[in-house]
């Protein structure tokens, strides 16, 4: 029987049951476990076959490095010989343990930085061929368009962005407002007031309406697809999907992926229109500019380049968003807590690259005079 354990919370403890045969050529196979919430664990050798030393020694590695993250854990149900077997180990591996914690090295931490530079260009290289993956999917649906599932793409352009609006809204607005208040009250002090209206206007159309949204719409809907991801594989339906003949990348991923990338567009321009509004508001109430003055200035000081500059924008963020969610989401594993782990990833990634490529289009257009 392949080695296992399975992991089961029960209020504040998390008992770890241990299954099959644990010997130097079956743990090393073993994945790492996920350490849980709880501190409390229990390692339940009951359905235990076989475990030689080094089996011993996964388990007393694990128990130490559990013991230094405050972690409080015992052992039941394992049989006599076994119990002697870890007795016997115990009284060597904490001589063993310690000694090589004191040669920590200059050399370790290079090593160490290594082994994650590699792990990083791995994963990036991964996400790259994910990338591919999405493109070449999108062509060979474009060749042949029946096989886009158009009423999954419908609905998860209205569960995602559809349903985003009115936070997305509320969020655009108070961010014109607060942004119009700032600048009202400096501008008020040069006697500048109806700049107020350039300020507003190309940075909300510019900057600020797409990357609102797109921030939003990655704490959002990124973490609902990784989530979503990772329960299919939690409950074995890509597997089933994959045995049926349906290809993940056309019956999963592209409908989600497309859903973002088109309808992004269509939310920044909702958000273009409330962050304005805010800036309307404050100009009324702070520095007496009526709504007719307001949009007089901004069709003679907001060029239509700026509007079109964060439009170009929104399918990409969008586009970017989805496929990291996505990716994210295939790295679920078969516990309830890798989900947590992976959406929270997922968020976080999204965020980052969404303010990355931004500062990477400003930089540009405003180097290639745009």
């Amino acid at each position: 029987m392949k080695n296992k354990i399975i992991k089961d919370i029960k209020n504040q403890e998390c008992v770890f049951s241990v299954f099959g045969i644990w010997d130097k050529t079956s743990v090393g196979k073993f994945e790492k476990l996920d350490f849980p919430t709880q501190k409390n664990i229990i390692f339940d050798f009951a359905n235990l076959d076989f475990i030689d030393t080094a089996g011993v020694r996964y388990f007393l590695a694990l128990e130490n490095e559990l013991k230094q993250k405050d972690y409080k854990f015992s052992r039941i149900n394992l049989k006599s010989e076994h119990a002697k077997l870890f007795e016997l180990c115990q009284k060597h591996y904490k001589s063993f343990h310690n000694t090589q914690e004191d040669k920590k090295t200059i050399k370790d931490f290079f090593e160490n930085l290594g082994k994650k530079v590699v792990v990083s260009f791995t994963l990036l290289v991964q996400f790259l061929n994910f990338i591919g993956l999405i493109i070449y999917t999108c062509f060979k649906t474009l060749l042949n368009p029946k096989k886009l599932r158009f009423k999954a793409f419908l609905y998860h352009v209205e569960n995602s962005a559809i349903n985003a609006l009115p936070i997305i809204m509320l969020t655009s607005l108070l961010v014109g407002v607060v942004l119009a208040y700032q600048a009202a009250y400096q501008l008020a002090q040069f006697g500048a007031n109806i700049y107020i209206v350039d300020l507003m206007g190309i940075s909300a159309t510019r900057e600020l309406a797409p990357l609102i949204s797109a921030i939003v719409i990655a704490g959002r809907s990124a973490s609902s697809y990784t989530a979503q991801i990772g329960v299919m594989k939690l409950t074995d339906e890509i597997d089933a999907m994959k045995t049926m003949g349906f290809k993940e990348s056309e019956f999963i991923i592209l409908p989600r992926v497309l859903a973002l990338t088109f309808a992004m567009p269509l939310v920044v321009i909702v958000a273009d229109i409330l962050s304005v509004l805010g800036g309307i508001i404050v100009a009324w109430f702070s520095l007496e500019i009526s709504a007719s003055e307001f949009m007089s200035r901004f069709k003679e000081a907001v060029e239509l380049k700026h509007i079109i500059i964060g439009l170009i924008k929104a399918p990409i963020f969008g586009f970017l968003i989805a496929s990291i969610a996505c990716f994210r989401g295939f790295f679920v594993q078969k516990t309830t807590e890798s989900i947590g782990i992976y959406t929270t990833k997922s968020v976080v990634n999204a965020i980052f690259w969404v303010i990355a490529f931004d500062a990477i289009f400003s930089v540009f257009l405003t180097k290639a005079g745009f």
